[in-house]
């Protein structure tokens, strides 16, 4: 099966103008080590080039070296599922900011990172910050309780710290479980790799199914359903596809830019999803995906007007390409109808006021927001870091 797949993109890309070996050869020159190091390990690495807005790389990288518990790439994860690294974002519950930021939290944990004065929670800076100090503070909070300490901090950042020491570990809480293992998977997409990234099993018949495709009109907002004659945009017959091999991608581009981690140019393997941006600084400007099929070309649905294709992927807007993996895909958050990041839900307060505020399991959740007003007084935030920034920190 998988031979007949290839010898058949083969042909296409042959037909397209693509050396056939630029398919065959790459796909099967086998599967590379795997980059799937130990999650401690991965986390302490660099941010991902293009992964965060250029602005907030240096802010990113300084606080996410904070404490032992967190890392450049894990509090990127939690800034994008967040708020998609919006500073404007405003939750139905009153979270506010890129953070997502209580104002009860705020008060307590809120930090003028840029020195102006203030501490302001929609300063993308101070969030930025408070983020960082806010999780180190959790951290010290559970930091005797077994097992791995960073999946601690983020379980009490969703459940609370009295959750986490009563269970003496993550709580059998379905949102927590799901938001450790989602921002811990997201954090990969933001690691800079270190190793050759494994091969993805699913690639061959994600680029079948869009080859099955070549020469459909495109459609704005096209998903390939029965009312659309079976017409596609960028993103969803990149959708499309892998729905096609059990993953299921975000609707938009550049949310699927997420879904896994980033190979270099030299490192690209048919099935990667290759991203086009219109400010290579800031990924939110991501606005056009294809699925590369080997020897510099993709298959993509173009723009109104033209068919689903092969193009090459060398132009002045390629911002890079994404490998996908099924644990990185379902770690993506949602969106809302109006396009602003659904936060993910929490089972209860993050700071009970005493241990009986969580006897017998979570109460009613905070859908939306981030934490919630927290009892802790002021004295158990971590200082701000004073001297010197980090290793690898910017200004």
């Amino acid at each position: 099966m998988v031979l007949m797949v290839l010898r058949k993109a083969g042909a296409a890309a042959v037909a397209a103008g693509v050396v056939s070996f630029g398919l065959i050869g790459l796909v099967t020159m086998g599967t590379y080590a795997a980059s799937g190091t130990a999650q401690q390990a991965a986390n302490r690495s660099a941010l991902s080039p293009g992964t965060v807005p250029a602005a907030y790389q240096d802010a990113i990288q300084k606080w996410g070296a904070l404490c032992p518990e967190i890392s450049p790439p894990m509090l990127a994860a939690q800034l994008y599922q967040e708020s998609g690294f919006d500073p404007k974002a405003r939750s139905g519950v009153g979270a506010q900011g890129m953070a997502q930021f209580m104002p009860g939290t705020w008060v307590t944990y809120g930090t003028d990172a840029n020195g102006d004065g203030r501490k302001d929670v929609w300063d993308p800076y101070d969030a930025i910050a408070s983020a960082a100090v806010y999780d180190c503070a959790l951290a010290k909070d559970v930091s005797n309780v077994p097992g791995d300490p960073q999946a601690n901090m983020l379980a009490a950042y969703n459940a609370g710290p009295y959750a986490v020491t009563s269970n003496r570990g993550i709580p059998p809480y379905k949102e927590t479980q799901g938001y450790v293992r989602s921002i811990q998977a997201m954090a990969r997409s933001f690691t800079a790799p270190t190793a050759p990234l494994e091969v993805s099993a699913q690639s061959a018949a994600a680029i079948y199914f869009a080859q099955t495709k070549l020469g459909t009109p495109y459609l704005w907002g096209g998903e390939g359903l029965p009312s659309q004659s079976g017409r596609f945009d960028c993103s969803g017959l990149t959708q499309a596809a892998y729905a096609s091999v059990g993953i299921t991608l975000p609707r938009v581009a550049n949310d699927q830019w997420y879904a896994g981690p980033h190979p270099s140019r030299d490192q690209l393997r048919p099935g990667d999803l290759v991203f086009f941006a219109t400010d290579l600084s800031d990924p939110r400007s991501i606005h056009h995906v294809g699925i590369y099929v080997g020897g510099g070309y993709m298959i993509n649905a173009p723009h109104t007007g033209a068919v689903i294709r092969y193009d090459k992927i060398d132009t002045k807007e390629y911002i890079g390409a994404t490998r996908v993996t099924s644990d990185g895909a379902q770690a993506l958050p949602s969106r809302n109808t109006d396009g602003s990041v659904n936060a993910p839900s929490r089972p209860g307060s993050t700071a009970p006021a005493s241990p009986a505020a969580n006897q017998g399991g979570p109460p009613g959740g905070t859908q939306g927001g981030s934490q919630a007003v927290s009892a802790r007084p002021a004295a158990a935030a971590p200082a701000a870091p004073t001297g010197p920034a980090p290793a690898g920190a910017g200004r």
